[in-house]
């Protein structure tokens, strides 16, 4: 009986997690050291899961400086 006591809850990745997660790894690899972390919490991040405050707003800079230089 799922939602019975909660509704379930999905996710939902802002414009930059979306662009994160396209990426090849090799990519993300790299953003996620640049962001001082692993690929593991920066994949976390881009599913739209909870990861520490600090490590979110490091990987969303890291993809907007991306997203400039593609422009």
């Amino acid at each position: 009986m799922r939602g019975f006591l909660q509704p379930s809850l999905r996710p939902t990745p802002n414009d930059g997690q979306a662009f994160f997660s396209q990426l090849a790894r090799g990519r993300r690899t790299k953003l996620a050291t640049t962001a001082s972390t692993t690929l593991l919490k920066a994949d976390q991040w881009a599913r739209g899961e909870g990861v520490q405050s600090d490590v979110a707003e490091a990987l969303d800079r890291a993809v907007k400086t991306l997203q400039a230089k593609k422009k």
